[in-house]
């Protein structure tokens, strides 16, 4: 059986020189790919006593859903702003040029409930930290914090210190 890294695309000097953009659009369209990721999400959260699997705008609802589903947790949305019907609360957070806001609907998460974040990467741990801030907002508690790829060289952990994070696949650099 192939490995999980096997079925990311590296594509080089993209969207700029020097960076190696991490392609996952290659694990998805791969049925075997897409199976063996959600296995190893699976993997992540062996063991954890969780309610509810959260996942952001998009690419965490790739993972985190079918997760969910599996599971046989709900899963609850984090979305970009003015993307969701009902009342909800917003977090603000940097990018490397701006910033963006992220909201959650004020009644996705019960004070006390015990939830895991899923996304597939981890760079700067902005989107992160800031889905961590919204579930906290709520009385929520993040037990756990995984992630498809990691690209530790950007440091994103920094930005989730006192939080379990664990990612499938580790990239040394940016």
């Amino acid at each position: 059986m192939k490995d999980l890294r096997d079925y990311v695309m590296s594509i080089p000097d993209f969207p700029k020189p020097g960076i190696i953009f991490r392609d996952i659009t290659t694990v998805l369209q791969d049925a075997d790919g897409f199976r063996l990721a959600i296995d190893e999400f699976r993997k992540l959260v062996e063991g954890v006593e969780f309610d509810a699997v959260v996942g952001a705008e998009s690419r965490g609802f790739i993972f985190g859903a079918p997760l969910a589903y599996e599971l046989n947790k709900p899963f609850i949305l984090i979305r970009k702003a003015g993307k969701l019907p009902r009342e909800t609360i917003s977090q603000e957070y940097a990018l490397e040029y701006g910033t963006a806001t992220i909201e959650m609907h004020k009644d996705a998460i019960k004070k006390g409930q015990k939830v895991v974040l899923v996304d597939d990467l981890i760079a700067t741990g902005g989107t992160l930290a800031a889905s961590v801030k919204l579930v906290e907002k709520l009385g929520g508690e993040v037990v756990k914090i995984a992630c498809l790829m990691e690209l530790a060289g950007l440091n994103g952990r920094d930005a989730l210190k006192g939080y379990d994070v664990a990612s499938i696949i580790t990239y040394e650099g940016k």
